[in-house]
């Protein structure tokens, strides 16, 4: 009799054991599709450092991954792309200014020197932050892919030009005064084609 029942409580025990990891097994699957789900699966390099699954905000425990605390980051991104849109249009009336100012000081009214010179460093700090703002936003829940050209890939795309076109002004204001005007009219053109195109 005692044979029988450690018996059935070794067979209760055993397939108590395979429920618990079944159990388990079922739990951290579901727990990996969430966060596929809370995170995108493809995020750009500033997005991912921060904000990823392994990212800073997640390893030091500032950000715990979920769903209250992505409801939480959603917000922050929307207010942190408000801002890059608003100094976006900031910083392109600033280029504007800049671009008068730099034809007068090409035809020699050179007093105009040190406001071009401070309304440059401006125009630089508004345009290096708003960037910011956008690439260490909180990443979107996920990324919709579309086929073809629009107005977000075209956004990003003129990015890569006037991001390398603002250094190359700064590089060059010294340095070469016909190149510094080449990176700046580059700049000014993708820059305010890149603001434009959300509005079209």
């Amino acid at each position: 009799m005692k044979k029988i029942i450690f018996f059935t409580f070794f067979i209760f025990q055993l397939t108590a054991a395979q429920d618990r990891d079944s159990l388990f097994e079922s739990l951290f699957e579901e727990e990996m599709r969430m966060d596929e789900q809370l995170l995108p699966q493809k995020m750009i390099f500033t997005q991912s450092l921060l904000w990823g699954k392994s990212g800073l905000f997640r390893k030091t425990g500032i950000s715990k991954l979920s769903v209250k605390q992505r409801e939480k980051e959603l917000k922050v991104r929307n207010v942190m792309l408000k801002s890059h849109q608003i100094l976006g249009y900031l910083t392109l009336g600033g280029m504007i200014a800049q671009g008068i100012m730099g034809g007068k000081l090409y035809n020699g009214e050179y007093e105009l020197y040190e406001t071009h010179k401070k309304l440059g460093r401006w125009v630089t700090a508004s345009y290096f932050t708003g960037a910011g703002l956008s690439l260490f936003a909180p990443p979107p829940l996920i990324r919709n892919r579309v086929k073809g050209l629009n107005s977000i890939k075209a956004h990003k795309l003129l990015a890569y030009v006037h991001f390398s076109g603002m250094i190359a002004t700064n590089a060059w204001s010294k340095e070469d005064r016909d190149w510094h005007k080449y990176a700046a009219y580059t700049t000014f053109v993708s820059y305010a084609t890149a603001v434009l195109v959300f509005k079209f």
